[in-house]
């Protein structure tokens, strides 16, 4: 559910955006960061709002998340990600390849890099969320979000902001479009692993 929230929300907003001409950089940040935000503080309670294979792997990677329990997760992210973009095909139609990622000019290494690093900023939010809680007035509930609005805002140009495999994959599969997608089911895990390595648990401090 909450998956499906976070790319039903965003890419629909993407699709609409494009029947009506397009809307303001600013605008699409702010709706990506409410389909970010929405889904975390409905289901943060049930299962802890991954939303994203990539904050999975990087949990279970991390020894923050039991490892049995990875895959169920990722089977339900990828579940809710199809049902979201298929939902958006049928009420919005299938313009702007339902939201689907692809690298502008086929510039795959500056867009590999760029979902990255943004993947990494992501990831590293969740470990304070994680490892710290909400904070007081529930604070770092935002560190997500911000990470994806900021994303979309800087790098949604070059490589349509994704840094989540599921949010690139149904996309792509119910339009039939698989231009180097590669980049984005390859970028995000890979950024994941990198900060769980660097950051483990004990390394970190009290709250």
């Amino acid at each position: 559910m909450g998956t499906a929230l976070l790319v039903g929300i965003g890419t629909g907003t993407i699709v609409a955006a494009g029947r009506i001409g397009g809307i303001p950089l600013w605008l699409l940040a702010a709706a990506w960061f409410l389909a970010v935000l929405l889904p975390i503080a409905l289901v943060l309670q049930a299962s802890g709002a991954h939303l994203n294979p990539a904050i999975t792997l990087g949990l279970a990677a991390s020894g923050r998340f039991d490892w049995k329990l990875a895959p169920p997760y990722w089977l339900a992210q990828c579940g809710g990600a199809f049902l979201a973009s298929g939902v958006v095909l049928l009420t919005l139609g299938g313009g702007e390849h339902l939201g689907a990622t692809v690298p502008t000019g086929g510039d795959v290494l500056r867009a590999f890099v760029a979902e990255a690093a943004f993947t990494a900023v992501l990831v590293a939010g969740v470990f304070v969320l994680s490892d710290r809680g909400v904070g007081r007035r529930r604070w770092r509930l935002l560190l997500p979000p911000a990470s994806v609005g900021v994303s979309t805002w800087a790098i949604g140009p070059w490589t349509g902001s994704s840094l989540n495999p599921a949010r690139s994959l149904a996309p792509a599969v119910l339009s039939g479009t698989f231009t180097d997608l590669w980049v984005y089911l390859l970028a995000a895990p890979s950024a994941a692993l990198a900060v769980a390595l660097l950051w483990p648990p004990h390394r970190l401090l009290p709250p």
